[in-house]
């Protein structure tokens, strides 16, 4: 359907209202049917005849009314009786007698005067008023908006008129020690006043830092929930426009905003956005990020005690923020938000799923295991991604199947059975993933292999998916010499299968050779020492790495160069020697992927048992 300009809509309505009151104005002066005009001597031949019953007197005009029931109008002359004139002209004065003459007041027309003023006057005016007030309606429900330019973007949550889902924390799983800290802030929102009597200073701000998906603004959300507060959620981006003073200008009314709504809190999301080091961008220290930054410490710095505002604000970037953002008094509270763990990835995945059809056979806590180093975000993913496999095959419930399936499409992308590889190339798959398995399976601190599988998904032709037993947060050396050798698995199967190597181990080549050079310049586990070598510089205008600033000599370099190397050398060694022992196994899974494409966990290891 074609959308109508609303302009030529405003133009065609106006016309529309000019036809209507021209309409009106005609019906109100259509004119009546003209009576019949005699003259004063047929009026007195008629009188004479006893034609007439009646005449009125209105003025100079006469209305006649004659005994057939018919009218007629004549005129008399000014300054001049009715019966003097007829008596002069000769008219019977017994008959005239017969004759009721009746006097009766002159009748001004109102719309003989009044009609032109509000055709040509007032009519006009009130038009072209409405249409110009059309216009500018109009153009302030635009694009333009101007008076609401500099309104902050803040989206208010529980307050009233919002009926947005309350969230506590009830509603976040884990975070236990995060949520520890925020009950001081939760409590100083509900009873200020114990804490000003005491001369206490509640944090004006607290900062939330952690990785991308783990709850930060959920959490903050909840602060919220539990002290039934407004909340007024605002995104860093949100404040800076190409404009000079709009960034300021919305920092000040949100500011206000929270005033007026106080008890309140403020959160900003992606701080990092215009929290920055000041004095390194584009502009110097005069553009409008940094001008936006400057309101804010203005702005923080202007609380009173008794101003229950609270700023809470999430960045993944800590490390890059202004230093004066974290002086006590601003964002003087800093909470970690680490990833869940397995028990909290359980406790996520049910609240994911509590409004899901669930299956009797769903283990959550399988599920768990399989999800190391998943966020919150991730794990809800995972759950909407296995509704969405049950929908597509139109169950009525959710099995553990389906939960097994969406991991692999959340860390991997989907099953690309399109992308069907030619018979040689399918043996190389195989060798290659099960390169990666044996030798894996065959070195001591490797993860356990989960699934070995030669269907291509997202990039990959094949993968080898290995899920950790236990959450680990330290690595020693010997576990990172073998997680280089089962790296180098794959393109060493190739080696011994086919006497030569492809394109498809590129990446595991780059995986192993960071985690190489990690171990020689960042972890000092090589025998240059336990020295950090390298200073990263980084543009923290656009909060990227750019380059390494070197802190040691063309001499230093060539040994970590020949480190990283023999590094690499030794692990190769290592998956070939683990390869050549066992190349029965090497032949058996190799051809059981070419037969199944796919080799769960427990198939696997009744293979390898066999040797």
């Amino acid at each position: 359907m074609m959308k109508i300009n609303p302009l030529l809509k405003n133009f065609v309505l106006v016309i529309i209202i000019f036809l209507v009151v021209g309409g009106i104005f005609s019906l109100l002066y259509l004119p009546e049917k003209t009576p019949n005009q005699i003259s004063i001597s047929q009026l007195i031949s008629d009188i004479n005849q006893n034609k007439i019953n009646k005449i009125t007197i209105s003025g100079d005009q006469l209305a006649i009314d004659y005994a057939d029931k018919t009218t007629a109008v004549s005129m008399k002359e000014s300054n001049s009786t009715l019966s003097d004139l007829l008596t002069n002209l000769g008219v019977n004065k017994d008959n005239l007698q017969k004759v009721q003459i009746d006097v009766a007041p002159l009748k001004e027309n109102t719309w003989s005067w009044l009609g032109p003023i509000l055709i040509f006057g007032i009519l006009p005016l009130v038009v072209f008023g409405f249409f110009f007030w059309t216009m500018i309606k109009q153009a302030k429900s635009g694009a333009v908006q101007v008076f609401d330019f500099t309104k902050a973007k803040a989206r208010l949550f529980g307050a009233e008129g919002h009926g947005k889902e309350k969230i506590t924390f009830k509603d976040v799983a884990g975070l236990k020690e995060a949520k520890e800290e925020l009950v001081e802030i939760v409590d100083f929102l509900k009873f200020p006043k114990k804490y000003l009597q005491m001369g206490a200073k509640i944090p004006r701000g607290v900062l939330l830092l952690g990785q991308a998906g783990v709850g930060k603004t959920l959490l903050a959300r909840a602060v919220a929930g539990e002290a039934n507060v407004p909340f007024l959620s605002v995104s860093g981006s949100e404040f800076v426009e190409m404009f000079v003073g709009v960034g300021s200008a919305r920092v000040r009314d949100l500011f206000t905003t929270a005033k007026k709504s106080a008890p309140s809190i403020i959160f900003i999301d992606e701080l990092d956005a215009i929290g920055r080091h000041r004095g390194a961008g584009i502009g110097g220290g005069h553009d409008e990020r940094e001008q936006t930054l400057n309101q804010i410490l203005v702005e923080m710095d202007g609380f009173e005690r008794e101003n229950n505002v609270i700023v809470m604000a999430a960045t993944n970037r800590g490390d890059i923020l202004d230093p004066a953002l974290l002086r006590p008094g601003r964002f003087d509270r800093k909470i970690i938000l680490d990833p869940p763990d397995v028990h909290d990835r359980t406790e996520i995945l049910k609240i994911h799923s509590k409004d899901k059809p669930l299956a009797g056979n769903i283990n959550f806590k399988e599920v768990a295991e399989r999800t190391p180093g998943f966020s919150g975000a991730d794990l809800a993913n995972v759950a909407n991604e296995a509704a969405l496999l049950a929908a597509r095959q139109n169950k009525t419930q959710i099995d553990q199947v389906e939960f097994l399936e969406a991991i692999e499409k959340v860390l991997l992308g989907p099953e690309r059975k399109s992308h069907i590889l030619s018979k040689k190339e399918k043996e190389i798959a195989a060798y290659h993933e099960a390169g990666h398995a044996l030798v894996s399976s065959f070195l001591p601190g490797t993860e356990p292999i989960r699934k070995i599988s030669i269907i291509a998904r997202g990039m990959a032709a094949g993968y080898t998916l290995q899920m950790p037993s236990e959450e680990r947060k330290m690595t020693t050396k010997n576990q990172f010499m073998s997680e280089i050798a089962t790296l180098l698995g794959g393109c060493s199967a190739e080696k011994i299968k086919f006497g030569e190597m492809t394109t498809g181990a590129s990446n595991d080549l780059t995986r192993a050779s960071d985690i190489a050079r990690k171990i020689v310049k960042e972890y000092g586990m090589s025998p240059l020492g336990p020295i950090s070598f390298g200073e990263k510089e980084e543009m923290i205008f656009l909060g990227k790495e750019i380059s390494e600033q070197r802190n040691y000599s063309e001499e230093v370099a060539s040994k970590i160069d020949k480190e990283v190397e023999k590094i690499i050398r030794e692990a190769e060694k290592t998956a070939q020697s683990v390869l050549i022992k066992r190349k029965d196994l090497l032949d058996k899974v190799a051809k059981t992927l070419v037969e199944k494409e796919t080799i769960e966990r427990d198939d696997f290891e009744k293979i390898i048992k066999k040797r």
